[in-house]
């Protein structure tokens, strides 16, 4: 199993002091959550996009390159990528440069978005940003791909014979697509044969679980091999101690000033007590056993190969978010990557395709079959 920790840099008050950081601050503190990350051993760090409040994460090619520049071996995630926001074009120019600039170290996870804000700043609908997304995916797959382009679109001038800059290192780059409680970003990712990357942090396990069931089956019949899926899963949180009694000691403030924040807003949070929380959401909280036994029930559920935790202290101390996950790295990631397999493709730099056929994006193995055209 392999382990990511991401943030969306979200940009609010200390849940227990008020306190708010400066946004110069906010953002060094996500470089060295990044450093940290990559000394305690993670196999990825994850920057997510927004474009509204209260987040502060809406470029994170630049965020992505200042922590690639600081960093040699940790690979870098987006979480998500906004195409349904995005021209493709432009989007590929960015983060083919990131990629060189890291050395191969890129990988995306994209996604429509979330917020009507957002959505309105773009001028995006809720009815047609699926739509977009699969477009602007479609074109940026193919850019990727081709040293020449040429596209029918219906949301940016159309494509011919266009040339876009620099060409890519990796060939192609690997792309996630993130899920969290639609059907549509399922089916897009089965049918190219792409990793699934599963939110799983808002709800209890049911409604995620059906989407990567129904993932599975699209998978199936779009004709690509059962042996070749990679499913990732998130966490609603993280926090563990050399007891359980401790790590619930230590969160019960963090937690309960989230539902403070919930109730200023106006929001019935979806876990009303913190025993609820640990008990029926997808948070780590307790001793290093009780999260990998947590840990192997989502993935007797999921089948999930890669893990993301909350890179960001989210409320604890600095003290307290070190220790907790370097007790991960220590006692819990070792168990972990031995009794639950790896992602079934190397990690690392996606191995150029050569002449023949198109990479599988998810394994980078050959393939000469035409893309499958979707149901409706």
């Amino acid at each position: 199993m392999k382990f990511l920790a991401i943030t969306l840099i979200a940009h609010t008050p200390h849940p227990v002091t008020g306190a708010r950081k400066s946004t110069g601050e906010r953002f060094r503190e996500v470089l060295d959550n990044a450093l940290l990350a990559e000394e305690l051993g993670f196999d990825g760090f994850g920057v997510g996009e927004r474009h509204e409040r209260p987040f502060i994460s809406s470029s994170p090619p630049v965020v992505l390159s200042h922590i690639a520049a600081l960093t040699s071996r940790i690979r870098l995630f987006t979480a998500v990528t906004t195409l349904s926001l995005l021209d493709p074009v432009r989007a590929y120019e960015d983060y083919a440069t990131l990629d060189h600039l890291s050395g191969g170290r890129l990988e995306l996870i994209i996604g429509k978005g979330n917020g009507t804000a957002q959505r309105e700043l773009f001028h995006v609908t809720s009815e047609d940003q699926w739509e977009r997304n699969a477009e602007s995916y479609e074109v940026f797959r193919q850019i990727w791909r081709q040293d020449k382009v040429s596209a029918a679109t219906r949301f940016r001038p159309g494509l011919k014979d266009a040339e876009v800059w620099p060409r890519p290192l990796q060939q192609p780059i690997r792309v996630w697509h993130g899920s969290a409680t639609s059907k549509e970003s399922v089916d897009l990712a089965a049918r190219y044969g792409d990793p699934l990357f599963s939110a799983n942090v808002t709800h209890t396990i049911e409604p995620y679980a059906e989407l990567i069931r129904h993932y599975r089956e699209r998978w199936e019949h779009y004709g690509h091999d059962p042996a070749r899926i990679a499913v990732g899963a998130g966490t609603a949180g993280y926090y563990a101690a050399p007891t359980s009694q401790r790590a619930i000691a230590d969160y019960r403030p963090v937690f309960e000033g989230y539902l403070a924040f919930q109730k200023r807003i106006g929001a019935d949070p979806v876990f009303p007590t913190l025993e609820d929380f640990v008990e029926r959401s997808s948070a780590l909280i307790g001793s290093p056993q009780q999260v990998i036994e947590k840990v192997h029930r989502y993935h007797e559920r999921f089948g999930h190969t890669v893990l993301h935790l909350h890179a960001d202290a989210g409320g604890l101390t600095d003290t307290q978010h070190r220790d907790a996950l370097g007790l991960f790295q220590s006692d819990i990631a070792p168990v972990l990557r031995r009794e639950i397999p790896d992602p079934p493709f190397t990690w690392g730099p996606v191995p150029d395709e050569g002449p023949y056929g198109s990479a599988d994006a998810a394994t980078g193995t050959q393939s000469t079959r035409p893309a499958a055209t979707p149901d409706h």
